[in-house]
């Protein structure tokens, strides 16, 4: 049965939602706030419904036409037919509603605390990374691709618009650079990462294989060829979702690809992390370091540090820094980040729920966790450590909610929430936020 509604805001995710005339709320995607739109549902449950657009009755002001098909078609930019100016109002929404629903704060208290969304300059060519699935096609020869947002269905394709303009057409060179490297045999390889810096030039491409024989000098060669790439590299892992990394190989090039944000110059190793906006990693920084307030001289503690991207600018700005982190590849590169940028932090490779309790009382304190949030316990052992300052900076609006309400029962309060547009043309929004003991 098909119903006429109109769409009330965009949800955490690709779809937009709207109610049914019984007040049911569905989940349409490729809507607009405002539009007016005929649906058709796909899915009734008790509680919600899940809708597709048959037509587009009357359009909202804030709809403008798509600009990518291959990457609407991969949901890889799901909320290109917003304007940006609705994005950051939508992405604001999200992180106000995420306090309200999740932490549980009154809505005025919440729309208090929440800045506006900090924009990104580039709104399309901003990533600097591409993460490219591999696969098969219907004649079962090597295919490329993106996987669909929480799936593992690949779809084909031959560029991304997100991507630097240096990357932007990578999987088709890539997809007939390893057609030609690999001949008849299989080589293994899921997974490609390609890498690109505007302010350093570097290209890396990271081949992720199974283990075993490979042809090493003649498919860097290949590669290096096709994509002008400045380094290649072989990750050894098996394929899933746990991807257990048993070596990695330079097959040629420097093995580190640099990047720069401001003055500061970053080298990352593959697999390590790094944020694919640079130019919004440097508004972010600037955000903590703002939120922060004067750390000259302060005993600041940055968990989950990665290769630095907090932990440098802090200790540049006089912080006396200890850093925290458990991947291996990144404790090397925060080490390697913090000679190069000529300070002084002292780096613990390990878990930071449990290295936080032998740190002892810290001035100051930056968390960047993963999407997943805090561990059960991590934010009582922060709120032990009784820091003057903390900054939480988060990728997930609901995992962050449910941790700001875990710091109030532990004795801190919310004082500032900051939502960063690192990825345009999406939902998802990086939140800098900074708390207070009360």
């Amino acid at each position: 049965m098909n119903y006429t509604i109109e769409i009330d805001r965009m949800a955490y995710s690709a779809d937009a939602i709207g109610h049914l005339p019984n007040g049911k709320t569905v989940f349409v995607p490729q809507a607009a706030p405002g539009d007016v739109v005929e649906v058709e549902l796909v899915e009734d449950k008790k509680t919600f419904a899940r809708g597709k657009v048959v037509q587009v009755v009357e359009a909202s002001s804030d709809r403008v036409p798509p600009k990518s098909p291959i990457d609407a078609l991969c949901g890889t930019a799901p909320w290109q037919h917003l304007a940006y100016e609705a994005q950051l109002e939508a992405k604001r929404s999200n992180v106000v509603g995420a306090l309200v629903h999740t932490a549980h704060m009154p809505r005025e208290a919440a729309e208090a605390l929440v800045d506006a969304c900090v924009p990104s300059k580039r709104t399309w060519g901003y990533r600097n990374k591409l993460e490219i699935g591999c696969g098969r096609d219907a004649a079962g020869h090597f295919a490329v691709g993106f996987h669909r947002e929480g799936s593992e269905e690949l779809v084909e394709a031959d560029s991304s618009l997100l991507a630097h303009k240096q990357i932007e057409k990578a999987p088709k060179a890539l997809r007939g650079a390893i057609r030609y490297a690999q001949g008849d045999q299989d080589l293994g390889i899921f997974r490609i990462g390609v890498r690109h810096s505007l302010a350093t030039g570097d290209l890396e491409v990271a081949v992720w294989t199974r283990p075993g024989a490979f042809p090493r000098a003649m498919f860097a060669k290949t590669l290096q060829s096709a994509c002008k790439a400045t380094g290649v590299i072989r990750v050894l892992a098996d394929p899933g979702k746990a991807r257990k990394i048993k070596g990695v190989e330079v097959l040629d090039g420097r093995g580190k690809w640099r990047e720069r944000i401001g003055d500061m110059e970053f080298a990352t190793q593959a697999p390590s992390f790094f944020q694919v906006n640079t130019a919004q990693a440097g508004r972010l920084v600037d955000e903590v370091l703002k939120g922060l307030g004067d750390v000259d001289g302060a005993y600041v503690a940055d968990l989950y540090a990665g290769g630095g991207t907090f932990s440098v600018p802090l200790a540049l700005a006089g912080a006396d820094v200890v850093a925290v982190e458990a991947a291996g590849s990144s404790v090397r590169d925060l080490r390697h980040n913090a000679d190069a940028n000529g300070v002084d932090i002292e780096v613990l490779g390990g878990d930071a729920a449990r290295e936080l309790s032998g740190l002892g009382h810290l001035d100051a304190l930056v968390v960047d966790p993963p999407r997943a949030g805090l561990a059960d316990g991590v934010v009582d052992d922060i709120a032990a450590a009784r820091p003057e300052r903390v900054a939480y900076v988060s990728c997930d609006p609901a995992t962050w909610a449910r941790d700001m309400a875990r710091f109030d029962a532990a004795g801190y309060r919310l004082a500032r929430a900051v939502p960063v547009d690192m990825f345009p043309q999406t939902f998802h929004v990086e939140t800098a936020s900074f708390l207070q003991p009360k």
